[in-house]
């Protein structure tokens, strides 16, 4: 069974990527919610995951080719799918950070500004990537679910969105 067009399913994963964007800026600016080192990283993904939608829609890239390939279509959801993946791992790692016990959660990290300043690019990024205490703290929960909860689960989605596109038949 052929799917419909692509590129208004690629304006919606637009959409909630913006979306997500919105809340997170809402939560950090007007609820003073300060986002942690793994949560940054989150955003950022959700960011480039966006972008690589809207490449998607503006390009519109052509379903198949005569001999059934579909070059464009396929990069675009390949990388979406790799982002949203990435993804879904920093937010899993910071779901699994939130349910340890504090005694054994890494300490606090120095500020992104000192470390840039003093440490090498893949110590920080290791840094980053581990989290910390700072990660496991819940601040806030909507329906049960915590902010990182949330994104697990909307970076999930897009990453079955994504795997969809990849595998789509057009016929």
């Amino acid at each position: 069974m052929a799917l419909p067009a692509s590129r208004p399913f690629y304006l919606l994963a637009v959409i909630f990527c913006t979306t997500l964007m919105v809340i997170a800026l809402y939560m950090e600016h007007v609820l003073g919610l300060v986002p942690c080192p793994l949560c940054i990283i989150q955003r950022v993904l959700v960011i480039l995951v966006g972008l690589i939608a809207l490449i998607a829609v503006l390009h519109n890239p052509l379903p198949k080719l005569a001999e059934g390939r579909r070059p464009a279509a396929r990069v675009y959801a390949f990388v979406l799918t790799l982002f949203s993946v990435l993804g879904a791992a920093v937010a899993g790692r910071q779901v699994w950070l939130q349910h340890q016990p504090a005694d054994q959660l890494p300490s606090c990290l120095p500020s992104l500004d000192y470390m840039v300043d003093v440490l090498p690019l893949q110590e920080i990024l290791g840094l980053l990537f581990s989290g910390t205490a700072d990660c496991a703290k819940v601040d806030w929960t909507f329906l049960g679910l915590s902010i990182a909860e949330g994104t697990l689960l909307a970076f999930i989605g897009l990453s079955l969105f994504g795997l969809v596109q990849l595998f789509r038949s057009t016929d």
